[in-house]
């Protein structure tokens, strides 16, 4: 008789929620269809075996650098493993065919939004987008009026972030579209999978992620300036003491292009060159993972040791190409994001695939107001910042921390959107700490790609996990894991 005990053990305290959408499990505790292979896979593992392979894949995150810094108040700083934990997440073909629809959807507009307030400004002219809003954004960049890069295309790497609420429909939480990072984790979580779980993997039928660089040079070789035949691409990155400094070098390995930092390139002429053993060679397209206000000394912030002086002004000459284009942040205003059901209307003349999270403009008199007497209810947010910073939970917060944040509130009304605590779904997830499987809540980052007559969304993005029970807020920056996402075949079954 074998007495080795199993990984069921794991889930024989598994709470169950009903105000959150568990993904593994159903209301009345049974695996979905989607999980069962899956869970049983799982449940023939012996314990011991299990947790073989769970420290052997922090070991193989350790090894591969595979590291993020956490600024949260506690940890300043801290360079650690990024958590990856080895159940991964399941999505549908069908769920997945809907979503990548409305992601395109929403890229497509946005391009086209900016287009057009960096030029003739029709939406604002035509007031369905508040020309104050936009001009009061401190992304909108002056440097990019009245130019429109090749192919009309700012955004070329989108970073969508996306929940599914308790009601089962995904919502689009936020726009990243100037350095969404996270793509790296994405590709080094599904190399994980298949090396602890080569079987399991082999046997399911899971969408490919690995194509994710080589689609990423065929979009910015796409949107090279004409005239270069065989276009030089590099990737641009501050250097190895960035947060991301991993996946710059990461992707511009699997790319095949040149890494380069600031001191690499420079501009003679209206042309950006890199400096090499052989001597200078033109570039053509750069993805920069440097922010707007670092990229250009002449243009942006005097005192940046990060930039190229002279790049803007290469760029705007038709010289070379900067993906993503200055100026983005402004369309990924969480602000402004209240308004992309609009933009997708008035661009496409077509109602929006994916949902919004209703959102309360704190500097709107009625929303002010609104946020004001329901801040225990609501989550508030920093229209410009990223990374889950600056973020507040009403219903986390003390009396006194509530009348404080009011004040911050009233100090600048246009720097903040409220909005209802979203029930993010839950996920079973491997907590060490309790030596079983809890449910975690989840969101999704997707990687979206937009070329010259180039569309492309990655199957599968980088779901992120809260890993403190409870929490809401799933950034790696905050201290939140990962886990491989995968996206069916057609043929939905696991064995």
């Amino acid at each position: 008789m074998n007495n080795v005990p199993n990984l069921t053990t794991l889930f024989d305290n598994y709470p169950q929620n009903r105000g959150f959408l568990d993904e593994v499990f159903d209301q009345d505790g049974n695996v979905r269809r989607h999980y069962q292979g899956i869970y049983e896979h799982f449940s023939r593992l012996p314990l011991s075996d299990f947790r073989d392979l769970y420290d052997y894949a922090k070991k193989s995150s350790f090894d591969q650098g595979i590291t993020f810094n956490v600024y949260s108040d506690s940890s300043q700083g801290v360079e650690r493993i990024f958590p990856f934990d080895l159940l991964p997440r399941i999505i549908s073909a069908q769920e997945w065919k809907a979503l990548e629809n409305g992601l395109i959807q929403r890229n497509r507009a946005l391009n086209m939004f900016l287009t057009d307030i960096y030029n003739e400004k029709k939406i604002l002219k035509d007031q369905v987008v508040p020309k104050e809003l936009i001009f009061s954004c401190k992304n909108y960049c002056k440097a990019m009026m009245g130019f429109k890069p090749y192919g009309g295309i700012y955004v070329h790497i989108s970073g969508t972030d996306v929940i599914r609420h308790k009601d089962g429909d995904f919502y689009v939480l936020e726009d990243n579209l100037r350095c969404p990072s996270g793509v790296s984790y994405v590709l080094s979580n599904r190399m994980a999978t298949k090396r602890i779980l080569p079987k399991l993997f082999f046997n399911s039928q899971v969408q490919p992620v690995v194509n994710y660089p080589e689609a990423l040079l065929d979009v910015l070789k796409s949107v090279s300036p004409p005239g270069a035949d065989q276009p030089v691409c590099v990737l641009l990155t501050p250097g190895v003491f960035n947060s991301a400094y991993y996946e710059h070098s990461f992707l511009a390995l699997q790319m095949g292009v040149q890494l380069v930092e600031p001191q690499d390139l420079y501009v003679d002429n209206n042309f950006v060159y890199m400096k090499t053993m052989h001597g200078p060679k033109k570039v053509d397209v750069v993805y920069r993972r440097i922010d707007d206000d670092f990229i250009d000394p002449l243009v942006f912030r005097s005192d940046s040791v990060l930039g190229v002086p002279g790049i803007v002004h290469a760029f705007r000459e038709g010289n070379v190409t900067l993906a993503n284009a200055p100026g983005t942040g402004v369309a990924d205003d969480k602000a402004v994001y209240t308004y992309v059901p609009d933009i997708i209307r008035y661009y496409l003349s077509e109602e929006p695939l994916l949902k919004n999270v209703h959102t309360y403009r704190c500097e709107k008199d009625d929303d002010f107001q609104y946020v004001l007497e329901h801040l225990q209810e609501l989550v508030v947010k920093p229209v410009d910042e990223s990374g889950g910073y600056g973020v507040f939970i009403g219903n986390r917060a003390s009396r006194q921390e509530l009348a404080d944040f009011k004040e911050v509130l009233k100090s600048n009304r246009r720097k903040y959107i409220g909005q209802p605590t979203m029930a993010l779904s839950v996920h079973t997830t491997y907590i060490e700490d309790e030596q079983q499987f809890e449910p975690r809540h989840i969101d999704l980052r997707t990687f979206a790609l937009t070329g010259h007559e180039i569309e492309y969304v990655c199957q599968g993005g980088l779901t992120r996990v809260a890993l403190r029970r409870g929490n809401l807020v799933v950034n790696s920056s905050q201290g939140g894991g990962s886990k491989d996402t995968w996206v069916l075949q057609e043929e939905e079954n696991i064995n």
